[in-house]
C-alpha cells in the first residue's frame, strides 16, 4: 500500500507545483497585457511629437470663419446596435460647444432628423457638409463619437501644422488623416472652394459604395477610392494628409487580437495613431459600448480640471 501510494503523492506534489506556477504566471501575463495600453496612454510624456512644426501661439485672421460640424444617428438595430450612437451626441455636443465658445467657433451639431433615411446614417455628413460649406472658410467634420480632448490646442494650430502657413488662397481644400485602412472620413477638415464642392457632390454619387446591415456603411471606402484615384497632380494641388494621426484623430488602444497583431507588426502606424494624455482629440471608431467611453473620457477631463 505504501509503495502505490507514493506515486499518487508525486502526482499530487507536481499538480500542486504547476498550480503555484500558474498563481505566479497569471497576474504577470495580465500586467504584460495592460502594459502596452499604459505605455500608449504616455506616449507623448516619451517623446512622441503630435503637433510638429506649428508655434504655440499663431496670430488669427479675424476674418476667417471656422465651424465643427457633427450629427449622429440616435438609433440602431440589427448588427449597428452595439455600436450605437444613442445618447452620445448630448454629451460629445456639451464638449465641442464649450471648445468652439472657447475659441470663437460655431458648432452644427444637427440631429438624427437631418439623417438621409435612404442611406446608411454617416454617408449624410456629405450632405451636411455640403450645405454649410459657403458659410464659413473652414469646416472641421468630426463623427459624433470624438470629443475635443486638449481644450488648448486651437483649430488654426492644427491647420498651420499640416499646410506649413496660415494663407487661406493658397491652402489646399482637403486635410486629412490616415488608420491601419487609409485616410478616414470620421474627422477632418475642408476648405470653401469650388473644387470642396465638386469632390463632395462626387463623393455622394458614389452609390456603389454604400452598405446596409454592417458596421461598415461605404462612405469611407468611397473616400479613399477617390483620394487614391487622383492624379499627383491634384493630390498636391489640393489634399494634405497629416504625418500623425494623433494630430486630430487618436484612436483608444484597446486589446484585442487584431490591436495585439498591429502593435507587434505594424508599430510605427499604432505608434502615429494611440490616444495619449495631452492629445487633441480621441475618436471610438470601431469600439462598441460608445456612451460608456464617451462618459469614462469625459469624467477623466473634469478630473484632470479639477483644481488641486
Amino acid at each position: 500500500m505504501a509503495e502505490r501510494s507514493r506515486p499518487r503523492r508525486a502526482v499530487d506534489h507536481r499538480h500542486r507545483l504547476r498550480l503555484r506556477r500558474l498563481l505566479v504566471l497569471l497576474p504577470l501575463a495580465l500586467l504584460l497585457s495592460q502594459l502596452p495600453a499604459l505605455l500608449l496612454r504616455r506616449a507623448n510624456s516619451l517623446g512622441r511629437r503630435c503637433l510638429p512644426g506649428a508655434p504655440d501661439r499663431l496670430v488669427r485672421d479675424p476674418r476667417l470663419s471656422l465651424s465643427i460640424v457633427t450629427l449622429a444617428d440616435e438609433g440602431a438595430s440589427g448588427s449597428r446596435a452595439r455600436r450605437s450612437f444613442r445618447g452620445v451626441l448630448a454629451a460629445t455636443a456639451r464638449n465641442k460647444r464649450a471648445y468652439a465658445a472657447a475659441h470663437g467657433y460655431r458648432l452644427v451639431a444637427l440631429p438624427a432628423s437631418a439623417v438621409d433615411p435612404r442611406r446608411p446614417p454617416s454617408w449624410s455628413k456629405v450632405l451636411a457638409l455640403r450645405a454649410h460649406l459657403r458659410r464659413h472658410h473652414w469646416l472641421f467634420w468630426n463623427d459624433a463619437d470624438t470629443l475635443v480632448t486638449n481644450t488648448e490646442i486651437p483649430l488654426e494650430r492644427i491647420l498651420f501644422s499640416v499646410i506649413g502657413h496660415s494663407d487661406f488662397d493658397d491652402s489646399p481644400d482637403l486635410v486629412l488623416t490616415e488608420d491601419f485602412g487609409g485616410v478616414n472620413a470620421g474627422v477632418f477638415f475642408i476648405r470653401r472652394s469650388k473644387w470642396s464642392e465638386r469632390f463632395l457632390d462626387t463623393w455622394w454619387n458614389q452609390t456603389s459604395f454604400i452598405q446596409f446591415g454592417s458596421t461598415k456603411s461605404g462612405d469611407n471606402a468611397a473616400l479613399k477610392h477617390l483620394i487614391d484615384h487622383l492624379s499627383a497632380e491634384e493630390m498636391q494641388a489640393h489634399v494634405r494628409i497629416a504625418k500623425m494621426q494623433c494630430l486630430f484623430n487618436s484612436y483608444p488602444w484597446v486589446l484585442t487580437w487584431k490591436s495585439a497583431h498591429r502593435l507587434i507588426f505594424h508599430l510605427p502606424t499604432t505608434w502615429k495613431g494611440a490616444y495619449s494624455d495631452g492629445d487633441f482629440m480621441i475618436h471610438f471608431a470601431g469600439l462598441d459600448d460608445k456612451k460608456g467611453w464617451t462618459n469614462k473620457i469625459v469624467g477623466d477631463i473634469e478630473t484632470q480640471d479639477e483644481p488641486c
